[in-house]
């Protein structure tokens, strides 16, 4: 069976959000909802819910086109049109009754081989289909998308022993592939896996804060930075979801829950929350919840609730020692830290990791599905288990039992829950050790790292042999920016494949491919006037790149997350892409007073001018390059990237991150055949005709408003650079006639105390100076 065509039934947040990313795998989906009584149009629920998609921060959809897939309904008129369907998601309040209603519609109008799921959080299986045929029972999951859709990779997927194998397994692939998931088979339990845990942590972070008198601020930094968990912490968390879920979470779990469930000693409401959710300060979708941005003085500042008296303040980054302890020493040193922030730490983190050992095998028989669940549904760099291992699980063991815990059976094995065997990663279970198995067509290089040594390595990267003759270059820097170790590493790399290698792929699993050069150690230069020292970065970065881009075999760039800056020319500078769906490229080094240097603006005007069907000369393709590199336009995903040409029509998008390696090696591959370097381009430009017309654009920008004075003379020094500087169309330049341009550019801006401001504010504040 293969799924052509989606029905989502419930347009509020939930269901449109889940419509949204069905469109953006471009599928068909219809978007239905009740009519209200008496409506002239009786769309209007689902028409607004697409309007709202449109303006949803962060973004719904990969492109604002992928809305024309939408077809809005009412249940009332078009129920008809779900015989034309292969999936029916229901996303409607969480009232069974209300449910089953619906249900008995749906029996009437989809076909025995459409598959129906519930997107639920709340209720079990076995009640929604109770009293329904043995039919629709066979045809019937729960399918629990996180929020956002688009952005939570974490797909929980509930089957009864009557439902058809074949259904489960079309949409399980179909969710893998076209929507990116990671699809978790979850027992039919209270919240499942993700909710089970997660909302069990939520809470007992948001009790023990107020217990400990801790700060809103103190509590999400102890909690996320040093456990490898989003800076939201608990109340940025809070805030995220809605607080207003909560009372209704905590009832359902606490009426589905046996009565010796843990989750039952923490099921109180405190009154502060109840009278932030009475008020209207329910998160971010309200009025403001623990925090909020509020106007002082004409300016936006952002604010804390005090857990005490309820009332906000001016909200500021703790500088809490343990953390800067705990990363240093790691966790096993929170075992012996005994002041009040570990204790909460140990309190919280304890407490949760307790009771996700003792929902085994009740939730799970597999340890490794909930630390997927967590690290896909709630972004944990860790799972639960992943964390007990690294604080150790005899010492773990040892305190909980100090504290008069009671030890499940999972524990009193006090052996590691992940060893590598060989060349196999290997998990525990009750019954011994077993092998993780990844779902055909997933290749990992977390795996491939357990079992081998880097062929190449330095403080900044690392070269894998990924099988096959094709090695991976990985960065592995803070944010995993650029430095001179990371272009000594791609050039002894580039060295080491032609002899050893036929392929070369750069990759590497952080959250982002890179964020750019480092600025930092341009910045100490700068300081000390060493001009020097910024010549050669620039000098050694073009040479690098040019190498690898005619390297004589294929190099093909497998990004995800940030590829800003030099993060971008590197991407520039290979034979071929292969993007995760969640691709945010861009040439930013304006908003640092700074133009591309490395081959970027060489590399992108390239692309403008190889466009097909361009018509007009040299002006238009140097316009448009300037107006993208100008305007630090940042890709809002991979498809948008394409758009802006920094992909190509021929690059891959995988849309599920676990898949987009294996995705680049096949690419890879199909290229070593016959492989040659692309030849050498030249470039016809207009000169100071071209300045001319931009610095007209920019200087209107700046009449406008929207431009500084010091953003006019950036972008006269990058106009200068995508003209061709005092050139002509009758004498075409080289790439080391533009290289030389962006050289020269480049020494020139940082020589200015403009670009050094703008430097400065990066670093302390990571947002751009508009000086």
């Amino acid at each position: 069976m293969n799924i052509k065509k989606v029905a989502v039934i419930g347009a509020g947040v939930m269901g449109a959000s889940i419509a949204a990313h069905i469109a953006n795998a471009g599928i068909p989906v219809y978007l239905l909802d009740i009519a209200p009584k008496d409506a002239k149009n009786r769309n209007i629920i689902a028409e607004t819910a697409v309007k709202k998609l449109l303006k949803s921060r962060p973004p719904a959809l990969m492109q604002p086109r992928n809305a024309r897939l939408i077809t809005v309904g009412n249940i009332e008129d078009d129920l008809y049109q779900l015989e034309e369907v292969d999936w029916v998601i229901e996303a409607i309040i969480e009232n069974l009754a209300i449910k089953q209603n619906l249900y008995q519609k749906l029996q009437r109008h989809c076909t025995e081989n459409t598959l129906i799921s519930s997107n639920t959080s709340t209720l079990p299986l076995a009640l929604l289909t109770k009293g329904l045929s043995v039919k629709f029972q066979q045809q019937f999951i729960i399918s629990h998308f996180f929020n956002p859709p688009r952005y939570m990779r974490l797909l929980e997927i509930v089957a009864s022993e009557q439902t058809r194998t074949d259904l489960v397994q079309a949409v399980t692939t179909f969710a893998d592939h076209r929507l990116g998931k990671g699809c978790v088979s979850c027992k039919d339990t209270a919240g499942f896996m993700g909710n089970r845990i997660g909302i069990y942590w939520i809470q007992c972070g948001l009790l023990e804060a107020i217990n400990l008198g801790l700060t809103i601020e103190e509590a999400d930094a102890v909690l996320s930075i040093p456990f490898g968990i989003p800076k939201t912490g608990v109340f940025g968390l809070l805030d995220l979801v809605g607080l207003d879920l909560m009372p209704h979470v905590i009832k359902s779990m606490t009426t589905a829950l046996p009565k010796q469930d843990a989750f039952l000693t923490l099921n109180s409401m405190p009154p502060l929350l109840e009278k932030m959710i009475a008020e209207g300060y329910t998160g971010r979708k309200g009025k403001g919840g623990f925090y909020r941005l509020n106007k002082v003085d004409g300016k936006r500042v952002k604010e804390g609730i005090d857990l005490t008296t309820g009332d906000y303040r001016l909200s500021e980054k703790p500088k809490l020692e343990i953390i800067k302890r705990l990363k240093k020493s790691g966790l096993p040193s929170l075992l012996t830290e005994n002041d009040k922030y570990a204790d909460y730490a140990w309190r919280v983190m304890s407490k949760t990791l307790l009771y996700a050992a003792s929902l085994v095998p009740e939730i799970s028989d597999d340890i490794t599905s909930i630390d997927e669940a967590m690290r896909l549904g709630y972004n944990w760099e860790y799972g639960v288990f992943e964390l007990i291992d690294q604080l150790g699980v005899a010492a773990f063991v040892e305190k909980l039992e100090a504290d008069g815990c009671i030890i499940p059976p999972l524990l009193q094995t006090k052996d590691p829950f992940y060893k590598v065997s060989e060349t196999e990663l290997q998990y525990r279970c009750l019954q011994g050790y077993q092998t993780v198995k990844r779902a055909e067509g997933v290749l990992l290089l977390s795996d491939i790292k357990q079992g081998q040594q880097p062929v190449l390595s330095n403080h900044s990267a690392s070269l894998w042999d990924i099988g096959d003759h094709v090695a991976c270059l990985e960065f592995h820097s803070k944010m995993n920016t650029l430095d001179m170790d990371s272009m000594a590493l791609i050039r002894d790399s580039i060295e080491k494949v032609k002899t050893d290698f036929s392929a070369l792929i750069i990759h590497n699993e952080a959250d982002n491919f890179s964020a750019g050069a480092n600025l930092g150690l341009l910045l100490v230069a700068l300081e000390n006037n060493d001009f020097q020292a910024v010549t050669d970065l620039i000098h050694t970065g073009q040479q690098t790149y040019n190498a690898l881009k005619y390297a004589p075999f294929p190099v093909v760039a497998a990004p995800s997350g940030l590829a800003l800056g030099g993060g971008c020319e590197v991407l520039l500078h290979c034979d071929a892409i292969q993007a995760h769906a969640e691709l945010y490229v861009g040439l930013v080094e304006v908003g640092v007073g700074l133009i591309p240097g490395w081959g970027g603006c060489k590399e992108y005007l390239r692309r403008q001018i190889q466009q097909p069907k361009r018509f007009g000369g040299s002006i238009p393709p140097t316009v448009a390059a300037f107006q993208t590199i100008g305007l630090a336009k940042v890709s809002t995903s991979a498809f948008d990237a394409k758009t802006l040409l920094f992909l190509s029509a021929d690059d891959g998008i995988s849309m599920n991150k676990a898949r987009l390696l294996a995705d680049a090696k096949a690419k890879a591959l199909s290229l070593i055949k016959n492989y040659h370097p692309p030849e050498p381009c030249t470039y016809s430009l207009a000169g100071k005709s071209a300045q001319i017309l931009l610095e007209m654009g920019t200087k209107a920008f700046q009449l406008m408003g929207k431009a500084s004075a010091y953003d006019v003379k950036i972008s006269a020094a990058l106009g200068t650079i995508l003209s061709g500087g005092d050139s002509d169309m009758t004498k075409p330049l080289t790439e080391a006639d533009l290289l030389a341009l962006e050289l020269d550019a480049f020494l020139h801006l940082v020589k200015q105390p403009e670009t050094v401001a703008r430097l400065e504010h990066m670093l302390a504040t990571g947002k751009p100076l508009r000086n």
